[in-house]
Formats: C-alpha cells, structure tokens, sequence
C-alpha cells in the first residue's frame, strides 16, 4: 500500500468525524487511554468545528476544505497535512510549524513540514 495515500481508518472515532459529531466525538474520546492514530485520514470537506484536536495524530492528513475554524492544533501531530482551501480562521497550530507552511499549505496544497530550526 502507497503509505502517501489518503485512508479511511475503520475507528469508531474517526466514524464520529466523518460524520461530523464533535459532541459525540469529543465525548467518546474523553474516555478513551490511547487514541487511534488518524494519520493519512481523509477529512475533505468536513465541518471539524469544536473537535478536541489535543494529542491527535494527524500527520500526512488531507483537510481540503474542510472548516476547522477555532481549532486547538498546538498538541497536534500535523507535519506532512494538507490544508488546501480550508477554513482556518482562529485555529491555533504546533509551534514546529512555520507560517509560511501554513500559508503553502492553504493556498497550493502543499503539505506542511515542521521547523526543526533552532
């Protein structure tokens, strides 16, 4: 399998995403010990609005415009993601992450690389 290829994850969390339940999504991994890793995910599209992004793995994930508008990314695994055309109003992203990545990223789709600069 080509591991740069989007993926649907059988999870009931990321079930919970696709469908666009941040309540029942938020809730349910409140519960959980160790999350899924949702690397690779496809949340094209979505309206993510008040998901719990804390501790997520998200790398190498297409958001393609998706609304993530208000999101919690700083504890977020996002190096490798793709944010083309989505809606990132008042999202909080990783500090390893440039602006300028995020910019790349929005307006060509590129993926985003982490600083590791000092």
């Amino acid at each position: 399998m080509d591991t740069d290829a989007v993926r649907h994850i059988d999870d009931p969390l990321y079930e919970k995403l696709r469908s666009e339940n941040m309540e029942a999504f938020n809730a349910a991994k409140a519960k959980q010990s160790q999350l899924p890793s949702f690397a690779h995910g496809d949340f094209r599209g979505l309206d993510l609005r008040g998901m719990d992004a804390q501790g997520l793995d998200l790398s190498h994930a297409y958001f393609r415009g998706a609304d993530l508008r208000g999101i919690d990314f700083s504890d977020t695994k996002m190096e490798g993601a793709s944010i083309a055309g989505a809606k990132i109003s008042g999202c909080f992203f990783p500090h390893q992450l440039h602006a300028d990545e995020i910019v790349m990223s929005l307006n060509h789709g590129t993926r985003m690389r982490y600083n590791t600069r000092k």
